[in-house]
């Protein structure tokens, strides 16, 4: 049986965010198919307790506590070695050291990298593996950080261009170094293309997917919202940076004119960690903040429009995909949508100003929402994750089978 060394640069389990779902439905997509074994970080004290899910399908795991202040710490240590401070930020003796040992005394036959700050660990000429080796940047990661740049004053601006140009040398690398790059879209692969034009034929667009069984607008969930109210609904990570931003502005370029015209509206942000801006919108008339909750699939349900007002996006926003697999309606910018092709055409209204997204809640709020079910369509169609691992697969396993014997991973979502 072929066995696979899986990096990823935070642990698959629970699948509560976005980078986390689609690792999660590789590896354990994988794990039917070979024995694979993980190397990660976890930097929330929170997934240890849901160990026994990857016990359940992996080999050999090792897995590395990450605190934000010391791999910040040692990340920022880049700036005195013209290194990106994300390589840094992961770097980690005890994880190589097991890395170096699995590949010593296991026979590896490939190894998939989750991330290019991961890329550190299989590219090195001492590691013992014969066999293919495929990278996932998911996202062009050096270009989100030249976004960030363009958003932010000095001296955060310089920082964060700094980190663009290096991890940009980076990504360029592991392009050259593996044998396979893979990424969530196409605007994605045309960047990756441009940073390495030499292989430009080693990278593929690996989309993501939604587990649409799961996410079912056939299941009967009880309304979290308060009664008389019709949800305007933001979903995902709230101390993420970009979410944080997203928020903001919908807030106080959208939100207004959507209460002036729909009192009931309530404007629903969903999602754990709420970071301090997000909280201090909490009092502002018509905004609801709701933290970590135990189960996403109710404020979906009822929500009556879900937005995506995404200034800093990269690769495909499964915030999207799940709102269309629960068949709602979907307002969007850009560059929420700019990795889903198709979704204009099931449905999914885009609009890049705060007025035009106004106007697009409140058309939809008023009309009917007889469009959303062309985007569970779309999902059924483009976005199941079989399709993925099958891809990932063919590069890493010359398209093995599922074992006989393959153990089904755990269904379902913890709390997000």
């Amino acid at each position: 049986m072929s066995e696979i060394l899986f990096l990823s640069h935070r642990v698959p389990y629970p699948p509560t965010k976005g980078d986390k779902i689609r690792s999660w439905h590789l590896l354990s997509g994988l794990a039917r198919r070979c024995t694979v074994h993980l190397g990660s970080f976890v930097d929330d004290p929170a997934d240890w307790s849901d160990l026994d899910a990857l016990r359940a399908v992996c080999g050999e795991l090792c897995l590395r506590p990450i605190e934000r202040r010391a791999a910040l710490a040692r990340g920022l240590t880049g700036l005195l070695r013209g290194a990106p401070i994300t390589t840094g930020y992961y770097r980690d003796r005890a994880l190589g050291d097991w890395v170096q040992a699995l590949a010593a005394r296991r026979r590896l036959d490939a190894v998939f990298v989750y991330s290019s700050s991961m890329a550190q660990y299989a590219d090195r000429p001492s590691l013992a593996i014969d066999g293919p080796r495929v990278i996932d940047f998911c996202d062009v990661d050096s270009d989100k950080w030249r976004q960030y740049a363009k958003s932010h004053a000095p001296p955060a601006s310089w920082i964060y261009a700094r980190e663009a140009r290096l991890l940009e040398r980076c990504e360029r690398r592991a392009t050259l170094a593996f044998d396979a790059a893979l990424v969530s879209a196409e605007p994605e692969a045309a960047l990756l293309r441009r940073i390495a034009p030499e292989v430009a034929g080693r990278v593929r667009v690996l989309a993501n997917g939604v587990d649409a069984g799961y996410f079912d607008p056939s299941g009967n969930w009880p309304n979290p919202y308060p009664p008389g109210r019709r949800a305007v609904v933001f979903t995902g990570a709230m101390d993420y940076h970009a979410n944080v931003d997203a928020v903001r502005w919908f807030a106080e370029t959208a939100l207004p004119s959507i209460r002036a015209a729909l009192p009931e509206a309530i404007f629903a942000i969903v999602g754990s960690n709420p970071a301090p801006p997000v909280r201090a919108l909490a009092g502002a008339d018509g905004v609801l903040v709701t933290g970590r909750v135990a189960d996403i699939r109710p404020y979906l349900a009822h929500a009556a429009v879900v937005v995506a007002p995404l200034r800093i996006a990269r690769g495909v926003q499964n915030k999207v995909l799940e709102a269309l697999a629960m068949a709602r309606p979907v307002v969007a910018t850009a560059n929420a949508v700019q990795g889903i092709p198709g979704a204009a055409q099931a449905g999914v209204c885009v609009r890049d100003a705060g007025e035009g997204l106004a106007a697009a809640v409140i058309e939809r709020l008023e009309g009917d929402d007889s469009t959303a079910a062309a985007g569970r369509r779309l999902v059924l169609e483009r976005y199941t994750w079989q399709a993925q691992v099958d891809i990932v697969a063919e590069h890493l396993l010359r398209g093995a089978p599922v074992r006989a014997d393959a153990v089904a991973a755990p269904s379902g979502y913890a709390a997000i």
